[in-house]
């Protein structure tokens, strides 16, 4: 297989841009999960059953917690409790080979093996206690400073949102 994918988001805090963060997308470890999260970067499978497109854009960070993970991904409620995939139902885990080993992952947020859908979170530290539970999908390689900034705003009860993120497909030769 090829180069592995990139996309990135261009991040507000609030109201004030924040930067960008590129993400590479493990395609060569895990294509399903891969390709789920690249199709709802670029948004090029239209709507989904939900009746909202199935994109990114403007898609907010739902959930931050300070030294564990900032969760996003629900373009359909905004809140934690939506989201769907380019498959349409959730779709199950496709591997665990890859390990929440470090800062900056990509993985699936889930409600239990199986249950992946448009959900997804970015690690602040290594989360080991997430192996064999979450795929990781991905890693940041550029703007990890970025992450660093949305740590220190965390959500507040109820899951309040505290954070957007833009999200488009990424020209893997402007790397």
């Amino acid at each position: 297989m090829g180069k592995n994918p990139v996309v990135f988001f261009d991040i507000k805090i609030g109201l004030l841009p924040a930067g960008r963060i590129q993400m590479e997308l493990y395609m060569d470890v895990v294509p399903k999960t891969a390709t789920n999260f690249l199709k709802l970067c670029t948004g090029e499978m239209g709507q989904g059953a939900s009746g909202k497109p199935l994109h990114f854009k403007g898609c907010k960070f739902h959930r931050i917690i300070s030294g564990f993970m900032a969760q996003g991904g629900d373009f359909t409620r905004g809140d934690g409790t939506g989201g769907e995939s380019i498959y349409g139902a959730k779709f199950p885990d496709e591997n665990f080979v890859s390990k929440h080993d470090r800062p900056g992952l990509l993985s699936m947020a889930n409600s239990g093996p199986n249950t992946n859908g448009s959900q997804f979170f970015i690690t602040f530290q290594p989360t080991p206690h997430l192996n064999g539970k979450h795929v990781v999908f991905g890693r940041v390689i550029a703007g990890m400073e970025v992450v660093r900034e949305m740590e220190k705003v965390q959500t507040g009860r109820g899951n309040t949102i505290q954070r957007r993120a833009k999200q488009r497909k990424r020209d893997s030769s402007r790397v």
